[in-house]
Formats: C-alpha cells, sequence, structure tokens
C-alpha cells in the first residue's frame, strides 16, 4: 500500500537525486554550429543541475550517477564538488563494467532575436547507459536522505537506467522519503507514447509533481470525460483550466502533496515571460508574471524546481513558494552554463518583490 508522504516540516534536509551529467558544447557569441570552428565546454544534466543549485543556496544535496573514469567523467565530478555538491556514490566505470567509456555530450546552438536555440544530443552509449544497475543497492543508497529527485529524462536514455529510477522510487516511499519528479518530455529521447506510460508507472510514489508539459502523464483507456486532455495539457492555460487539471491529477493520484508547473511566452529567442501555477494545500496558486532578456535559457526549468523545492523544506508560504521558484528560473536565464548557480538567495526574494534596484 502506498501511503501518502507529507513535506518534510523540519531543517537540515538531505537531498539526492539521480541522472546522466554531460559534458555541453556551445559556440561562442550565439554561433551556429554549422559554421563554429571552436567551442566552450561546460556541464549540465537536469539533475545535476538541480544539485548545484540546491548546493549553492545550502541544502546538503548528493547527486548519484555513472561516468568514466577518464578526465573528462572527473573533470565534471569536479564541478560539482567545487560546488558543495557530494558525489561520493558516483561510479567512475572502467570498461570492465561498461561496454563504451563515454561521457554523454550535448551540443547547443544559443537562440538570438527570432532565432530560436537548438540541441544535438551524443549520449548514445555513454557509461550511465550501459552500466549494469542491478549491481546498485537502492535501499543502502538511500538510507540517511529525506528527499529524493528524479526527472523523465534520465529513464529515457536506456532500459536500465529506466528500471533503477522507478526503483528508487518505490524504494524511497517504503523508506519515507519525500520523492519530487519533473517529467520533462524529451522528444529526440522517446516517442510522447513511450513519456506517457513510462510516467503513469511513476506517479503513484510521486509527492511533489513538476512541470507538467503539453502531453497527459496518466492513462485510462476507458475514461473519456477529458478526451482534449489525452492528447496534452495546454502550452498556455488560463487560472481556472488549470485548476480543473490540477484537480483531474489530485483525484486520480492522491498521493500527490504539491503540483507546480512553469508557463513560458516566447516572445523572441531573446526576450519571453515567466508564470507558474501550483497546487497545494488543496488550493491553486498563480505566481506573479515575469519578463525578461534571456542571456541563457538552459536549466530555466530545473531552475524552477529547485527554487520549489528549497521553498518547501523551509516551510515558505505558499505564494511566496511559488515566487520564489519563478523568479528563481527568471534569474537563471541571466546566467551562463546549465546550472542556477547562486547563493544570493536576498537577490531572489528581491526579484519576487520586482525590485532591480543595485545593492551596495
Amino acid at each position: 500500500m502506498i501511503h501518502k508522504n507529507p513535506i518534510p516540516h523540519e531543517t537540515g534536509h538531505k537531498f539526492i537525486t539521480f541522472g546522466e551529467i554531460m559534458l555541453r558544447l556551445t559556440p561562442p557569441n550565439y554561433g551556429k554550429i554549422r559554421v563554429a570552428n571552436s567551442f566552450e565546454a561546460s556541464y549540465g544534466g537536469s539533475e545535476a543541475n538541480i544539485a548545484l543549485s540546491l548546493a549553492n543556496l545550502g541544502v546538503d544535496s548528493t547527486f548519484f550517477s555513472v561516468v568514466p573514469n577518464n578526465s573528462l567523467g572527473k573533470s565534471a565530478i569536479r564541478l560539482l564538488r567545487s560546488n558543495d555538491v557530494h558525489c561520493t556514490p558516483v561510479i567512475l566505470s572502467t570498461h570492465e563494467e561498461t561496454p563504451t567509456h563515454r561521457l554523454g555530450t550535448y551540443y547547443l546552438e544559443a537562440g538570438y532575436g527570432i532565432r530560436a536555440s537548438k540541441v544535438i544530443y551524443d549520449r548514445k552509449h555513454s557509461a550511465i547507459t550501459e552500466y549494469d544497475f542491478n549491481k546498485v543497492n537502492a535501499e543502502e543508497l538511500l538510507d540517511g536522505f529525506d528527499w529524493l529527485h528524479l526527472s523523465g529524462i534520465t529513464p529515457a536514455v536506456s532500459p536500465s537506467c529506466a528500471e533503477f529510477t522507478l526503483r528508487l522510487m518505490k524504494t524511497a516511499k517504503e523508506k519515507g522519503l519525500t520523492v519530487s519528479f519533473d517529467g520533462n518530455f524529451r522528444s529526440k529521447l522517446w516517442s510522447w507514447e513511450e513519456a506517457r506510460d513510462y510516467c503513469t508507472q511513476c506517479l503513484p510514489y510521486v509527492d511533489v509533481l513538476l512541470g507538467i508539459e503539453p502531453y497527459h502523464l496518466w492513462k485510462d483507456e476507458n475514461d473519456h470525460s477529458k478526451g482534449d486532455w489525452k492528447d496534452g495539457v495546454p502550452l498556455q492555460p488560463g487560472y481556472e483550466e488549470q485548476d480543473e487539471i490540477f484537480q483531474h491529477f489530485v483525484e486520480r493520484y492522491p498521493n500527490l502533496s504539491c503540483i507546480a508547473r512553469h508557463v513560458r511566452y516566447a516572445h523572441s529567442g531573446s526576450e519571453n515571460s515567466l508564470m507558474a501555477y501550483m497546487w497545494y494545500q488543496g488550493h491553486t496558486f498563480e505566481s506573479k508574471f515575469f519578463t525578461f532578456n534571456i542571456l541563457d535559457r538552459v536549466g530555466g526549468g530545473d531552475a524552477f524546481a529547485s527554487g520549489l523545492i528549497y521553498a518547501m523544506m523551509h516551510q515558505y508560504k505558499p505564494m511566496d513558494m511559488l515566487n520564489f521558484a519563478v523568479a528563481s528560473s527568471v534569474i537563471k536565464h541571466t546566467i551562463h552554463g546549465d546550472a542556477n548557480i547562486t547563493d544570493d538567495i536576498e537577490s531572489i526574494r528581491n526579484l519576487m518583490n520586482m525590485s532591480y534596484d543595485i545593492k551596495r
């Protein structure tokens, strides 16, 4: 039997996440990949981004992954450790452990003005996709933690990652951890139907659901009452429509303690607006509306997730929780790289209040 696990209310949380950290290669100065003769190197990945963001905000954060035992893998881990992320569980795989021996890579062509950003993945046969996770004891891995975060990206990279992600969720619920999950659909990794069917398996074990994207997260062949939703959740819903969608989720999955999604309005590749909705404690909340220029869009959703997790851990009021999450995402758009690496909580709070004055 699955028991609803409430959001923890004590301080001193211990957070852990599992996912792939990748090498990111970007042409400088918003250049196009096809004519680039140099690339800026950095590291990122959804779960790693969240661990980095939370660690910089002062949360005890641990990252679990598999990386090759070479200079690339060690460099990626060095970035995490230099930002106070614990990496003790990370597996440095050898040729004996994985058939291939590489770190996943992605190329980012940053958009500018009317030109949108573009991503090319090169992560097939990376170390994490080839590793046998049957060697990992999930109960021992989660000992001592009270919050587990997972996403729908890592399960898409290999069947072994998908099986282990679901096993981690089930084990976390048995051990009483809070589980947050971000659907994070990636069409270049798997189909809509595959993502839907996998997420449907996950939802009974989730406490905090993040990033409801334009595909539905449930499957019921006999339910025709909400036919339009069976083909996707609206990209830019109004308050009443979003409230109804949240209620539909909660009715079907009463284990959910919180559901949150940010809504993006892309005016161009360089200017966006963000706002968000959240269902929490029986009510739907709507955030403030932020319009801003973009330096680096990648990781905006992860910054929203980490901001919300941080605010929940610190018992913010519901509206402050939501606005802190959106403000965290907005600030990330002004920072190079995948992660929202900032320890300036006061700046996020000032942005929540629409304050842009110089701080002396």
